[in-house]
Formats: C-alpha cells, structure tokens, sequence
C-alpha cells in the first residue's frame, strides 16, 4: 500500500478539560491523538507540546507500527513532564515516515452529559516553501 500523510501534523486548538463525573477511566475527560501508519516501516513519533506562557516541552515519544494505528490519550503522556490539564496547549507531531493524525476530545464535566469532538491535525506542506 502507498504510504499516505504527511511527516509534519500541528493541532492548534489543545485543552484537556480537567475533572469529569461518572467512574474512571471510561468518564475521564481527555485529549486523544490517533495516528495511522499505512506504510511499511514503523513510524517513530516526536511530540513537541506549546503553551501561552512557558516554553515548549518535548519531545514525547511515541510508536506506530507499520500497517497500524495508534490512539494515546494526551492525558497519559508525562515524560518528560505531564502535559498539563485545562490550559490551552499546541502541539506539533513529527514522524520520519508519512502518517496521517486525528485529533479527539471528550469532555464529561457536566453531570449526565458527553460531549465529543472530532477534527483532522493540520498537515504541514513539506514543499521548500513549507518546510520546517
């Protein structure tokens, strides 16, 4: 299969909602990337996290085997330091191989209520006028 995406994926628009109601995990308000890989060599993923008011932190690392998919709660990555919950973050996905990244939210902090979104990172243009 042809390897599809793009090496360079930014999501813009990060918060993890802080608390939730109704048990644990499945109420767990969170922040979710979720990676396909349809090529054939393992996607060794480089995660860089930015916030309003302190420097980037990163890279966190991730993996996704060739021909796979990953989901990673964005709440469950803490090294090298936890992403913080409930402030505003960005953050920029880099790969060596073309991948393709989604990202997720639910928020449960209203009591009886879900809500989930959805939308696609942004795929960066690796053409010299693009590159990073």
């Amino acid at each position: 299969m042809t390897q599809l995406g793009a090496r360079v994926w930014v999501v813009p628009g990060g918060r993890i909602p802080f608390g939730g109601t109704g048990p644990e995990p499945e109420y767990t308000s969170f922040d979710q990337l979720c990676v396909l890989n349809t090529g054939d060599a393992e996607a060794d993923l480089r995660l860089d996290f930015y916030y309003e008011d302190t420097e980037p932190v990163g890279p966190y690392r991730l993996v996704v085997g060739a021909r796979r998919i990953r989901h990673v709660r964005v709440n469950d990555l803490i090294d090298p330091e936890a992403v913080r919950l409930d402030r505003p973050y960005g953050c920029v996905l880099r790969s060596p191989v073309p991948v393709v990244a989604q990202f997720l939210r639910q928020d449960t902090r209203r009591s009886g209520a879900v809500a989930l979104a959805t939308t696609m990172a942004y795929p960066l243009d690796e053409s010299p006028a693009g590159a990073s």
